[in-house]
């Protein structure tokens, strides 16, 4: 092989391997927590005013997340070349002026690409999607230089299952809390520690500039040379820049309030004993279908004099309908949608706290029972984090794919090799 061929194939590989990690890795975090991701597309839809597709946030979503992670496997493994280097380099086309436009205008804080695992600002993912692009062009190019691990015969397998376990991971992760939570607020934080900032960090750096205007002439100055006593300017307005950004708490406000309006934040974070909080960020579209296993769980806290709340974003108006439907005895407290959303992906959901410390949350499909939590409460059970499902689901995607490689090595590519060596003799 020639020095430039192997050039080419080196870099050919290296943007495969480049652009394959980076679909993968931004699928697959997205299919953890669909919900964050829905609610990102729900964000965008807003922003860009087109409020009568936002029903359809759900189906972009779940479209988006594995079409990311169908073409990053496809990618790596090297299956359909061609096809896979056309449509990746169409999905870039389309996401790279994308993220131009949200990093000039901003209508959003973050894209949402790599979910709540790894946030990045507008401008960096922009330039993120400029390298994959310039990537995926060369590779258009050059993909027939890339290594396939599979043969023809059986290459169409990798992205139906990629596909499939795709949807069926994501709808589980929709349907139940996500398995591994990247958001503050995840089982074993401690909330008002999150919240402190360390003596002498960092803070915000700002530049403060004023408009003066003379003349019919405008003209910025800053704190150091502005006409403080010349009269002969006329003030106009004054402009406030962030320079630097100092430390930000991972868990910068956690507000909850009282029906008559006052916070009641402190007192559930500095109460020593057990909490619950059923948090539900819209009543108006909360499930009813647990009903009776949350009217339990409230019955054995009264039982018990452990502290239940019920926290929604929903106005006075909304939270009425509710009491009505399922015949609410317990108390209401109010907060921002959006904290709530992000403290548990579940409406209803169940939050345990003790001392400000969450200790277990639960999906409104997944509700204890009471002699469950009476063994937690009671230290007869303790939680469980279910480290051993990264390993499942590592096997349960991993090992289809390794048994079809090696039926197709054994049947199709020894068969040609074979076949090859023969015809050479």
């Amino acid at each position: 092989m020639k020095y430039k061929e192997i050039i080419i194939k080196t870099i050919a590989e290296f943007c495969r391997l480049l652009i394959g990690v980076v679909f993968v890795f931004s699928g697959f975090v997205k299919a953890i927590d669909p919900m964050g991701f829905i609610i990102k597309i729900d964000d965008y839809l807003g922003a860009f005013g087109m409020d009568s597709l936002r029903p359809l946030a759900i189906v972009v979503a779940f479209f988006l997340i594995a079409l990311e992670f169908i073409l990053g496997i496809s990618l790596l493994l090297g299956v359909y070349r061609k096809y896979v280097s056309l449509l990746t380099l169409a999905f870039m086309m389309v996401m790279t002026p994308l993220t131009l436009y949200l990093a000039i205008f901003n209508p959003v804080t973050d894209c949402g690409c790599f979910g709540d695992a790894l946030i990045i600002t507008n401008w960096q993912t922009f330039f993120k999607n400029a390298v994959l692009l310039s990537a995926v062009i060369f590779l258009l190019f050059h993909n027939r230089k890339l290594f396939s691990i599979y043969t023809p015969k059986t290459r169409w397998f990798v992205p139906l299952f990629a596909f499939l376990y795709c949807i069926l991971f994501a709808s589980w992760n929709y349907n139940h809390l996500p398995f591994i939570d990247f958001r503050p607020y995840k089982v074993g934080v401690n909330i008002p520690e999150q919240m402190h900032i360390p003596e002498g960090a960092p803070e915000d750096e700002y530049r403060y500039s004023f408009i003066y205007e003379k003349d019919g002439v405008k003209k910025e100055f800053s704190l150091d040379n502005y006409p403080e006593n010349d009269s002969s300017w006329t003030f106009v307005e004054s402009k406030t820049t962030l320079v630097k950004k100092g430390y930000a708490p991972p868990i910068t406000s956690f507000n909850i309030f009282s029906l008559e309006g006052n916070d009641v934040s402190d007192l559930l974070l500095e109460n020593p004993d057990d909490l619950f909080l059923l948090i539900a960020p819209h009543l108006e579209d909360a499930s009813d279908e647990r009903i009776d296993e949350i009217t339990n769980i409230y019955e054995y806290t009264l039982a018990h004099h452990t502290p239940f709340f019920c926290v929604t974003g929903s106005s006075p108006e909304a939270i009425q309908p509710w009491i009505e439907r399922t015949g609410a005895e317990y108390p209401f407290l109010q907060a921002d949608d959006v904290l709530l959303k992000t403290i548990i992906r579940s409406n209803p959901g169940l939050v345990w706290l003790r001392n400000g410390t969450i200790m277990m949350k639960w999906h409104y499909k997944d509700l204890p029972s009471e002699d469950e939590i009476d063994a937690l409460l009671t230290g007869k059970e303790t939680v469980t984090k279910g480290k051993g499902w990264i390993l499942m689901n590592m096997l349960t995607f991993t090992l289809p794919l390794l048994l079809v490689w090696l039926y197709d090595y054994w049947f199709f590519r020894r068969k040609r090799q074979r076949t090859d060596v023969a015809t050479t003799e």
